[in-house]
């Protein structure tokens, strides 16, 4: 397996060398050229004045040419050949040591061509310049050749070179040092953060990244610790949901073998007590029956399974549950009162809404007081269908309505238990709701009571093909 810091160093380490080269070889490259232009100006401008004045002698010799050399005071050159038309040199300075004029140059301008040539070798700039020289009437009566050595111009550029390559060597070493101390600084922020992953696959939910700075990595790691978060309350809602279902399942389980155990072992038992025991079985298994229903339903709404969602009357489903809750609101001494509109209607499962409305109702009842009420009463506006349950009963406490919808919670324990609650509900009221895009408030009543307040958004007429 091949490092990031190896790659992310090796990548940065051969862009710095380019950057490096390009640093070197453009500054050098571009001020040779500009010299070039500069000798080439200056040589051809020195060739031309020497060439007007030499046009002015009907022949070239070595009197009338070395008069008029003298005369403009030609110097600085590392060599002077002027040759008359039939290439003879009539004028040649002898310059410096071991240059040899361009013979081939000299040639061509006696046809008539302007001859320039400028390199950099061994350390020095040499240049060359050669032009035909022509009289008044235009015709070409000889050459002018002009040699250059600048070796002070060169060793300038050399210096600036050589300062160029230091400069580089040390920008590059400091630039690797950087890239070697980030690129450890980055890979250390991700091994802790490979690390706390580790941690976390094991199954401690409750490790935690320690974040620092405010780049990619630190968000990475906030997005990191905010799904361990809810990895750990994930868990810890799913150990409470089979402790509690646990619980609730044995606790009918236990009181239907205890009752059946007493039957057994009681030979001598009386027609009515049997029939009690067996009319207190029956409600526990009832009991259990309503509790395994309420866990599928919950199951099958985590599972989140896709259903083809049809208009639903809520009145009408309101109708539905109250003709079943009738009789326990009889038994409860509750009156229910219902105030529902026409027209209200909701893209959802008719199974998910009754469930919905059947056990708000429900609740509302077994928590009321006797000769209590429960009201319901469903309303739409443009955007809107609402169903609103209240009731005038004990009530929930501030402190417990953001729990309410939990499941297995329960306000008052002994009293849900008693009313044949098993906490769960709520949670399908909720966990429907959500499933078809509505929301679910909970307040209180005054003077006592609770109302819960479901709102659904209001399907258009192409929607429900009403």
């Amino acid at each position: 397996m091949h490092s990031i810091r190896n790659q992310f160093v090796a990548f940065v380490s051969v862009l710095l060398v380019i950057l490096l080269i390009l640093l070197n070889i453009f500054p050098l490259t571009a001020s040779r050229d500009q010299v070039f232009e500069e000798k080439k100006a200056s040589l051809s401008a020195q060739a031309s004045v020497i060439s007007s004045s030499l046009g002015g002698l009907d022949s070239l010799t070595r009197e009338t040419v070395s008069d008029v050399l003298a005369f403009l005071d030609i110097s600085g050159f590392a060599r002077t050949i002027v040759v008359n038309d039939e290439g003879i040199s009539v004028y040649d300075d002898g310059g410096q040591t071991g240059v040899d004029p361009e013979i081939a140059d000299l040639r061509e301008s006696l046809s008539g061509k302007n001859i320039f040539h400028s390199f950099f070798e061994d350390s020095a700039f040499r240049s060359s310049a050669s032009m035909p020289v022509s009289n008044r009437l235009g015709m070409i009566t000889g050459a002018v050749y002009l040699y250059e050595y600048d070796a002070q111009r060169a060793q300038i550029l050399m210096g600036i070179q050589s300062r160029i390559r230091n400069l580089s060597l040390a920008i590059g070493l400091v630039s690797l040092a950087t890239v070697a101390v980030f690129s450890e600084v980055l890979i250390r922020r991700m091994r802790e953060l490979v690390s706390s992953i580790r941690i976390v696959a094991a199954g401690d939910y409750s490790h935690r990244l320690v974040t620092r700075g405010n780049d990619e990595l630190t968000e990475l790691g906030d997005e990191f610790n905010q799904l361990t978060e809810r990895l750990d309350t994930t868990e810890k809602q799913r150990r409470r949901f089979v402790s509690d279902a646990s619980h609730e399942l044995k606790t009918p389980l236990a009181s239907i073998r205890l009752l059946s155990d007493s039957i057994v072992q009681n030979e001598d038992i009386d027609p009515e007590m049997m029939r009690e025991f067996v009319t207190d079985i029956g409600n526990e298994a009832e009991r259990l029956q309503r509790t395994t229903e309420k866990l599928l339903d919950l199951s099958r709404l985590d599972d989140d399974i896709q259903v083809v969602p049809e208009p639903v009357d809520v009145k009408q489903t309101v109708i539905d549950a109250i003709s079943m809750l009738n009789p326990l609101a009889a038994e409860k001494s509750v009156k229910l009162r219902c105030d529902l509109a026409d027209g209200c209607v909701i893209m959802a499962t008719a199974e998910d809404l009754y469930h919905i409305v059947f056990n708000l109702i429900e609740n509302a009842i077994k928590y009321n007081v006797n000769d209590g009420m429960v009201h319901v009463v469903s309303e739409a506006d443009e955007n809107t269908v609402t169903l609103t349950v209240e009731d005038t009963g004990i009530g929930i406490p501030e402190e417990d309505r953001l729990n309410i919808f939990s499941r297995f919670y329960r306000v008052d324990k002994a009293r849900s238990r008693e009313a044949g609650g098993s906490g769960l509900g709520l949670s399908i009221v909720h966990d429907a709701v959500l499933a078809h895009g509505g929301s679910i408030t909970v307040g209180a009543n005054k003077p006592q009571g609770s109302v819960f307040i479901v709102s659904f958004p209001r399907p258009s007429s192409e929607e429900t093909g009403i």
